[in-house]
């Protein structure tokens, strides 16, 4: 095998496809990057769960394959000089070189190295890469790390018509962010569950302007943005039916500036932390949302403005939840539905399209804390 190809597309390439090389590994070639110079160059880490696939521009002079030890290249091509590296190998010894840098190492059989997964297309959908990037982001924060409910540790995308759902749960709090597709093959309604470690290299991914493609396929799905192919297996089981989950028929309705709102809660946890764990009492008044909180080390209060009255409705949060939903929420006005101290709170934008939904679950408050 021989090729050259500019250090920086080289470099950007091994460390997108190192990303899904498994740290350690019962198989060795499981901790390198397939290289394979054929009509196009070929870097691959896969690790039996995603696999990360970037094809580069390269001049190449001699197919084949091999693989390298993913640590060991990505560090070598990262610091080589901005210049041409010359790749060249001669069974399984490689020969690198850079400027006035030379390398000579190692590599080992690519027979050894596992096919990713053949994705059979059963729906497709098309849509910008900057919109996927935002859906995944403002909703991967609700997944769930509970391995006793595996369909939970990932992300729900639901199909429908022309509309896209993405919907996160944990138990304790959903989020849901909903964008037009551009473009759909299949089924007018599908729906598959997205790992969430594979979501947040999809959101890496989509880092361009260009548009990502989603395949389902029978047991895996891909996704391909730009030169970049990222294979992950779905999830299995019965998601939460969100739809059913969401209260809609709430007796309180205030508008809160998302800004304010976030200033007031980091200011009243600051004395709250892993060890000294304590939640907000939120009381809504007429105008004023009053935010205080008791710890070991002290107490502290808050308010932030509202408009509308919550007529004094008292209701405990975990702050950290609160925060999450609050801060993810794209948009600069708020609308927080409630109806009592033990129902969950519903947060939505207050003007425009309903692109977003997040969901609280309330925390009970001990008396006089």
């Amino acid at each position: 095998m021989k090729f050259s190809c500019e250090k920086a597309l080289l470099s950007a390439a091994v460390s997108t496809a190192s990303r899904a090389v498994a740290p350690k590994s019962s198989i060795p070639a499981l901790e390198g990057i397939l290289i394979e110079a054929g009509a196009t160059l070929r870097l691959t880490g896969y690790n039996l769960e995603t696999g990360i696939q970037a094809t580069v521009p390269a001049e190449i002079r001699e197919t084949g394959s091999l693989v390298l030890s993913a640590r060991l290249f990505s560090e070598i091509v990262r610091k080589m000089p901005d210049d041409m590296v010359t790749f060249v190998s001669n069974g399984y010894n490689v020969n690198i070189k850079c400027g006035l840098s030379e390398f000579n190492i190692l590599a080992t059989d690519p027979e050894e190295f596992p096919e990713l997964p053949e994705v059979d297309q059963q729906n497709a959908l098309t849509l910008p890469q900057p919109v996927l990037r935002s859906m995944i982001s403002q909703t991967l924060f609700a997944v769930s790390t509970n391995e006793s409910r595996p369909v939970h540790t990932g992300s729900l995308f639901d199909v429908e018509g022309d509309s896209l759902s993405v919907v996160s749960v944990d138990g304790y709090r959903l989020a849901l962010r909903k964008e037009t597709v551009q473009e759909k093959h299949g089924a007018d309604k599908f729906s598959f569950v997205v790992p969430g470690s594979a979501l947040s290299e999809v959101e890496k991914i989509c880092s361009g302007e260009g548009d990502v493609t989603v395949t389902q396929g029978a047991r895996h799905i891909l996704f391909k943005a730009g030169d970049i192919l990222l294979v992950c297996r779905r999830l299995e089981g019965e998601f939460l039916p969100y739809k059913n989950a969401i209260p809609r028929n709430n007796t309180i309705g205030i508008t809160v500036d998302s800004r304010t709102l976030m200033a007031s809660l980091e200011r009243v946890s600051l004395i709250i932390s892993e060890k000294l764990k304590s939640p907000l009492r939120c009381v809504f008044g007429d105008g004023e949302l009053s935010i205080t909180t008791k710890t070991a080390i002290g107490d502290a209060a808050d308010q932030c403005p509202i408009e509308g009255s919550g007529g004094g409705l008292e209701i405990g949060f975990n702050n950290k939840y609160l925060m999450d939903a609050v801060k993810n929420a794209p948009a600069e006005k708020l609308r927080m539905e409630l109806t009592t101290g033990v129902a969950p709170c519903v947060i939505l934008p207050a003007e425009g399209e309903e692109k977003f939904v997040y969901m609280v679950l309330p925390v009970r408050l001990k008396a006089g804390t």
